[in-house]
C-alpha cells in the first residue's frame, strides 16, 4: 500500500480541505529513517482511519520544502481540521505516531491492547 502523494500545487488546498487530523510526511527515496517511516505510516492507516496520511517527495518538490524552512527528514506534520497544528517528532512506528498525535491534539485514544498481535 502507498501513501496518497502530495506536491507543491496540491498541498496546501488538500491539507485545508481535510476534515480531522491530517499527518503530512516529508520524505526522500534515498533516506533510511524515511522508509522505516513510509512503512510505519502505510502500517498505521491500516489500523487508524481517523486520521488522513500524505506524503510529499522533498526532492520532487525543493520549492515546497523551502517554503516550509525544514532542515531534516522525515519531517512529519500534523494538521487539524485544515490547519496546521505542530511538527511531531515520532519514533516510526505505529504505536508512537499515534501516541505523539493523541497528545499533540491532547487526546486519549491510543489502546495498545487494540493492536493486533497484543
Amino acid at each position: 500500500m502507498s501513501l496518497p502523494q502530495l506536491d507543491h500545487f496540491n498541498y496546501p488546498h488538500t491539507l485545508e480541505e481535510t476534515t480531522g487530523p491530517a499527518l503530512a510526511c516529508f520524505t526522500s527515496p534515498a533516506c533510511g529513517s524515511c522508509k522505516a517511516f513510509r512503512s510505519a505510516l502505510e502500517k498505521f492507516t491500516g489500523l487508524w482511519t481517523d486520521v488522513s496520511v500524505f506524503e510529499v517527495d522533498a526532492q520532487m518538490n525543493p520549492a515546497l520544502v523551502n517554503e516550509l524552512g525544514f532542515f531534516h527528514l522525515p519531517a512529519l506534520y500534523l494538521y487539524n481540521n485544515g490547519e496546521f497544528h505542530c511538527e511531531l517528532q515520532p519514533q516510526p512506528s505505529v504505536e508512537s505516531i499515534r501516541r505523539s498525535i493523541d497528545k499533540a491534539l491532547g487526546e486519549t485514544k491510543f489502546d495498545v491492547r487494540g493492536l493486533p498481535g497484543r
